[in-house]
């Protein structure tokens, strides 16, 4: 049986930019933010045959299964706003793509385009369950036009997790979607970029603002204040405490661009380790 610390579930991406493409996704920064936070980290995921996943991954243990194409995203920026674009999508994630002699403490659900099935929900009833709902909340037309929907399993995710974390662009500012979420599960982290978070637990709210440093790039960002939120809240049980790490992680992540903006062990400052490891 392999033990792992943290294991991820969700598409690995390629996003589509000017020069290119570079690699995203949930499970991506999640899964290297786990690890920088010395953690034994595992993935499932599903990608194309031409895709090099390791260059996302680093040291993690990667199921990956094979896919016609990697789930492919561009953003498109326009004086409006960003419009995005889903280009392919790689297989769907089943509880029996899980390998049965993986047992992890954290397990985090991050899907990005409705590939994961909820039933892997179910499939974990010993371990801490984390869940980014994002692609739940996305659905696209026939163009691959991306477009905010309802999270159809929602009543059953916030049941079942024991912390949710999500964004206010997955609500659409909608704040008052996000309480009532939080009012059916047990802790629940909506991050509001340079504003910092909102967390929702223990039947109070408090919000916590983001530390202030000069921002680069904010992509993945979500996704690495979730893992440390994850972690910290595993291994402190301390929804106010998970925040204040969270935020400084996450802080250190926009500093530069895409996944090189996730620190390593040795870039995280000892007052974060402090905060993690002791309590303080």
């Amino acid at each position: 049986m392999d033990k792992l610390d943290y294991l991820v579930i969700g598409h690995v991406t390629r996003d589509i930019v000017s020069d290119g493409f570079m690699v995203g996704g949930t499970a991506s920064y999640a899964a290297r933010t786990a690890l920088a936070l010395r953690c034994q980290v595992g993935i499932v995921t599903s990608v194309g045959f031409d895709f090099d996943w390791q260059q996302a991954v680093g040291d993690a243990r990667v199921a990956s299964y094979p896919a016609e194409h990697t789930t492919t995203f561009e953003n498109v920026y326009a004086s409006n706003g960003r419009r995005q674009i889903l280009r392919h999508v790689a297989e769907t994630l089943r509880p029996i793509m899980v390998p049965a002699h993986w047992k992890a403490d954290i397990i985090h659900v991050g899907p990005v385009a409705q590939e994961c099935s909820p039933e892997l929900l179910d499939l974990f009833r010993d371990a801490f369950l984390g869940i980014t709902p994002q692609g739940w909340m996305r659905c696209w037309d026939e163009s691959g036009q991306i477009n905010p929907c309802q999270w159809e399993d929602a009543a059953h995710g916030l049941a079942q997790a024991d912390a949710v974390v999500l964004s206010e662009e997955d609500v659409a500012g909608d704040e008052a979607l996000a309480a009532l979420y939080a009012r059916q599960t047990q802790v629940l982290a909506l991050t509001q970029g340079a504003a910092g978070c909102t967390v929702y637990a223990e039947g109070q709210t408090r919000h916590f603002p983001a530390l202030q440093v000069q921002a680069l790039d904010a992509t993945g960002a979500g996704d690495v204040f979730a893992a440390a939120f994850f972690v910290a809240l595993r291994r402190r049980n301390d929804p106010w405490a998970a925040a204040r790490f969270a935020n400084g992680v996450a802080a250190l992540s926009v500093t530069q661009k895409s996944l090189a903006g996730v620190p390593g062990s040795d870039e995280i400052p000892a007052e974060l380790w402090d905060m993690l490891e002791k309590g303080a």
